[in-house]
């Protein structure tokens, strides 16, 4: 009866939920992409050199900058929490086919974020004006690029703009599906909630 009781209590407890830092990072990354395709396609309305496009130009490569460390902390986080055994949870039932897609747009997406960070970086650099992160200190300039660059890369960022919300809309579609249709519990685990574990 002593051994059976060790043997439970070192059992692992898998997660009905994500961790609350995974949580917090999957949301804010939603909330950032949708705001800075927003503001991309609101100061192409507004007049050239107002002050109003101008400030929204540079938050936006403000909260870009934001992005790129939140990505990076997401991948670290997820390192850690898949070497520790922190992210294991209840398996959920559904076919494999629509497992693979599933891990397949996961891979799409980041693959995408970390593309479009990028790419908006090389632009604002290939444009060889000085850029600010919310006015605190500025970011230097490690390239020297042709002056035929600067058009290139923001073609590439806008195309991967609207790639990445395109995947991210299957996805949140995706996740609605599972949650009204299969109701398999798929979306509550990425939802604040009580303790992740049961």
């Amino acid at each position: 009866m002593g051994l059976s009781f060790m043997q439970n209590t070192s059992a692992p407890t898998l997660r009905r939920r994500y961790d609350g830092l995974t949580i917090l990072l999957h949301w804010a990354t939603a909330l950032i992409v949708i705001f800075m395709f927003a503001s991309a396609h609101i100061w192409e309305v507004l007049d050239r050199g107002t002050p109003l496009r101008k400030g929204l130009q540079s938050v936006h490569i403000s909260v870009g900058i934001l992005l790129a460390v939140i990505i990076i902390g997401r991948l670290l986080w997820r390192l850690f929490t898949v070497s520790t055994g922190r992210s294991k949870q209840e398996p959920i039932a559904m076919p494999t086919a629509m497992k693979a897609a599933s891990h397949l747009t996961h891979l799409v997406l980041y693959l995408l974020l970390i593309s479009q960070i990028v790419l908006g970086f090389l632009f604002r650099w290939a444009q060889a004006e000085p850029f600010y992160f919310f006015g605190l200190f500025p970011i230097p300039d490690v390239f020297d690029f042709d002056s035929v660059m600067p058009r290139t890369f923001g073609m590439l960022h806008n195309n991967v703009a609207w790639a990445l919300i395109i995947v991210a809309g299957v996805h949140a579609l995706a996740a609605l599906f599972h949650h009204y249709v299969l109701r398999d519990g798929t979306l509550r685990r990425m939802l604040p909630g009580s303790h992740g574990r049961p």
